[in-house]
């Protein structure tokens, strides 16, 4: 046997298979989002135990407007679909598709942010609905304004990338990863507020 052979048999044999285990990027941001889900389990829980159990209004079906809910919600749904074809433009080393993509990415959160804003004017001005007016405002904004915070994270981050893109400084190799990562993250939250659009404006609607 030859000193070649001799060193190839002594080297361990798990070192000559590729590893096939998660980076610990994925495995953070999944344990984030998992952490995450029951924080927002515990909000929608609250809200559906209290439907209908306020002492005094104004009550959902008094103040809530669907119409531009619908509006805001297809603009945050709609955004999960660009954040994927940001992704594809990385991928492929189409930098004006990534910023383009990753763009309208944030015009869509940013206009979702905006609509629920301008809901949340309409029940303060025209309704007197706060946090503290009755139960319904308690949850609702608690619950609502907990996902509008993780929608203003997320844009803070995909601002970031885009920053750092328009600057040079993002890389397909080396931060195609991190980019991914953000991408889950704002997926979560559009799937997230799938349920709270449930829960808050089907749900709660009843009388």
């Amino acid at each position: 046997m030859t000193p070649q052979e001799i060193s190839m048999t002594s080297i361990p044999h798990t070192h000559l298979i590729p590893s096939s285990a998660p980076s610990r990027g994925k495995v953070g941001m999944a344990c984030l989002i998992f952490a995450e889900c029951w924080f927002f389990a515990g909000f929608i829980v609250a809200y559906l135990f209290y439907i209908g159990k306020s002492s005094s209004g104004p009550l959902p079906r008094e103040v809530i407007d669907i119409k531009p809910v619908l509006v805001n919600s297809a603009a945050l749904i709609a955004s999960s679909f660009t954040v994927i074809a940001a992704l594809r433009g990385l991928a492929r080393s189409n930098m004006g598709s990534f910023r383009f993509w990753m763009l309208l990415t944030i015009v869509l959160g940013g206009y979702f942010i905006y609509g629920t804003a301008m809901e949340w004017k309409g029940f303060i001005v025209d309704h007197h609905l706060t946090i503290s007016t009755n139960l319904f405002g308690t949850t609702y904004y608690s619950l609502v304004g907990f996902h509008a915070f993780h929608v203003i994270v997320g844009l803070c981050l995909l601002t970031a990338i885009l920053v750092l893109s328009l600057m040079g400084h993002i890389h397909v190799v080396r931060d195609h990863l991190r980019v991914e990562l953000v991408s889950w993250y704002w997926h979560f939250v559009d799937a997230v507020w799938i349920v709270v659009f449930t829960t808050v404006y089907i749900v709660g609607m009843r009388p």
